[in-house]
């Protein structure tokens, strides 16, 4: 880990590392840059992201440019129906002296690349579950434990929905991220056309180390939070629990359920990051908000009734701010 002669000076350097990596990112993606923040905030946060959109919006070229940035190991798995956990985890094989081997799976990397990730069926899916959430892959009764840092960033489809297996609710909370990738504007996409049909091709330098991310995702823990920005986190997320005290009316008329406290713990969290990633030392309510939508939009479950009169989840978690 990197020593800094003192936290303030280690929020300084986070500030200034994370413009950096926005630069490089930038060289390969153009715009984007609610989804590229909120990927480096869910990195700084040790924690994992989804990123849906239909297809041709980088999503893929997204997470594999981040890391070429970063100086960490990369792997990519591509999820498809006949993928099996051992193809993710790995699995023991018979070597020359006739013992049992673990060979490592794609999983054993810094960052991984969940491609399509609900294209594969559940079984394989929840191969990943211990992985996201303790850190470590059982095989055989042998406790493996993985690299540090260690993040998945998926990727999913939202249309084309034959031959796919929605995420079960168990998996999308591993997900401190559900971010949403939106067509780019008609200048973004001249500049992406221009950028991409030519011989010049962007090259990325590497310019986080593993350690810094590591001295980061310490350093987002030790920020202190007033109290009234951990009531309000809370009283946020227990707003989105239908027919409990702190909902509303339209939340009681349009959510099925509403989030659990993993929730309130990735909000407080992720403005910890968001205040350290804008040169603030100490979250408030507008870091809360910052990353609100992207912390409980794959938590809370419409009802029929939101569905029929196509409300989405965007705009329920806006009427509880």
């Amino acid at each position: 880990m990197i020593d800094f002669a003192d936290d303030k000076k280690a929020a300084d350097d986070l500030a200034l590392k994370v413009q950096e990596l926005k630069a490089e990112i930038g060289k390969v993606i153009i715009g984007q840059h609610d989804v590229i923040n909120g990927v480096i905030t869910s990195l700084i946060s040790n924690g994992h992201a989804l990123l849906i959109g239909v297809p041709g919006l980088a999503k893929t070229l997204l997470i594999k440019t981040i890391s070429e940035a970063l100086d960490m190991s990369f792997n990519r798995i591509q999820f498809t129906p006949d993928l099996m956990p051992s193809d993710i985890l790995g699995s023991e094989i018979l070597d020359d002296t006739r013992n049992f081997k673990f060979n490592k799976g794609p999983v054993f990397a810094n960052i991984v690349l969940a491609d399509e990730i609900n294209r594969t069926p559940p079984k394989t899916q929840a191969a990943l579950l211990e992985a996201m959430q303790e850190k470590t892959v059982t095989i055989s009764g042998t406790e493996y434990i993985l690299p540090k840092p260690f993040f998945v960033l998926a990727t999913q489809n939202p249309i084309e929905q034959e031959g796919t297996y929605p995420l079960p609710e168990a998996q999308l909370d591993r997900f401190m991220f559900n971010m949403v990738l939106d067509y780019p504007t008609t200048a973004e996409e001249i500049s992406i056309v221009k950028a991409t049909t030519g011989h010049i091709t962007a090259s990325v330098n590497k310019v986080v180390s593993q350690e810094e991310i590591i001295g980061f995702q310490n350093l987002v823990r030790k920020v202190e939070v007033a109290d009234n920005v951990y009531e309000y986190a809370v009283k946020l997320v227990g707003r989105t629990r239908a027919n409990r005290e702190l909902a509303t009316p339209y939340i009681n008329e349009y959510l099925e359920y509403g989030a659990g406290p993993r929730a309130s713990q990735y909000l407080i969290v992720g403005a910890k990051a968001n205040a350290l990633i804008n040169g603030k030392y100490s979250p408030d309510i507008e870091d809360v908000q910052a990353v609100a939508k992207m912390v409980l939009r794959h938590r809370v479950v419409r009802n029929y009734k939101a569905e029929a009169e196509n409300i989405s989840a965007d705009s329920i978690i806006e009427s509880i701010f």
